[in-house]
């Protein structure tokens, strides 16, 4: 039997609660098989659901007793002592989602995840747990900002979400109940018409991200950046790789995020900087074991390491 999780992620007191009884209000939530949602909550705040709200059959309810009791066999016992057809969580904001991804049980699928979150005290969470914030944002669908006023920096908030992935919509709750959908232009900071695409030195994050979350969009593009070359041994003749260090959100998830050349092998130096151009074309790539962006380089001059060898979101 298929079990659709709809996943509620942000810190304490962000107001998840308030949502998931909102969301259990609504009569068509209970409508293609969600007749009968259990709540499972991973951390105790100071809201509780009001099941004399709901329409008739209402909600179950259960509380995890810590980390430890997040597991396939608890987590399928639970559904089964209520019947339940769909599951809502609500996610323990300390907790890393990988937890929660690896504890779901066979047939349960994540159908929505929204990420709730205040946005008075994002900020305050982003300077002091910016992993956790990235944790939360990378793989949401749907990030909800309530408690917005007429002194909420709206950019702000668009940019620490469009820093960690364009992936999810972005809506702004205020403090009267209205809400609006994040309309903010995000365009990428090069020209993607231009006949080569120019990749500003400080850009490498954003057009790494871009390359892997939209490749149709490269196919055919010939690209100049700066970047180092790493690894020659093991790849296909001829081949090399060439890329920078990326850094989502600390020193310890720093990654090195490179691009695979199929040609120009013999014309460049392990570890050493350069400016290369190549034209783009998206297809499979054993190097990748995938389908991604495979260059073939045009030119390659060898450069100065930029002030900043660690590529950044912001």
């Amino acid at each position: 039997m298929d079990i659709p999780v709809y996943l509620f992620t942000g810190f304490l007191e962000s107001g998840k609660t308030t949502f998931i009884q909102q969301t259990l209000e609504r009569p068509d939530f209970y409508e293609n098989g969600n007749e009968r949602p259990l709540v499972i909550f991973c951390e105790e705040g100071e809201e509780t659901l009001d099941p004399l709200s709901f329409p008739a059959g209402g909600a179950a309810a259960e509380t995890l007793d810590g980390e430890r009791q997040l597991n396939p066999d608890k987590l399928e016992a639970l559904r089964r002592k209520h019947g339940a057809t769909c599951v809502i969580v609500e996610y323990n904001g300390m907790w890393t989602l990988d937890l929660f991804y690896k504890a779901l049980p066979e047939g349960w699928f994540i159908f929505q995840e929204v990420t709730v979150a205040d946005s008075t005290m994002i900020g305050v969470f982003n300077a002091n747990m910016r992993n956790l914030v990235v944790d939360k944002f990378s793989g949401c669908d749907l990030v909800l900002f309530n408690r917005c006023d007429g002194d909420t920096d709206y950019d702000a908030l668009h940019k620490l979400v469009r820093g960690v992935s364009r992936r999810p919509d972005i809506v702004y709750e205020n403090v009267d109940g209205t809400a609006a959908y994040d309309d903010i232009e995000d365009p990428l900071p090069f020209d993607m018409d231009a006949p080569v695409v120019e990749v500003g030195d400080g850009d490498y994050a954003l057009f790494y991200r871009d390359l892997a979350e939209n490749p149709p969009a490269w196919d055919g593009k010939t690209v100049r950046f700066l970047g180092q070359t790493n690894g020659m041994k093991g790849l296909p003749s001829g081949g090399f790789v060439i890329g920078r260090p990326v850094m989502t959100c600390c020193v310890e998830d720093i990654t090195f995020s490179g691009l695979f050349s199929e040609t120009g092998a013999d014309r460049v130096e392990n570890g050493v900087w350069y400016r290369v151009t190549g034209k783009l074309t998206v297809k499979n790539c054993a190097v990748y074991g995938r389908v991604g962006p495979v260059m073939k380089l045009i030119s390659a001059d060898k450069a100065d390491a930029p002030e900043q060898p660690v590529s950044t979101f912001y």
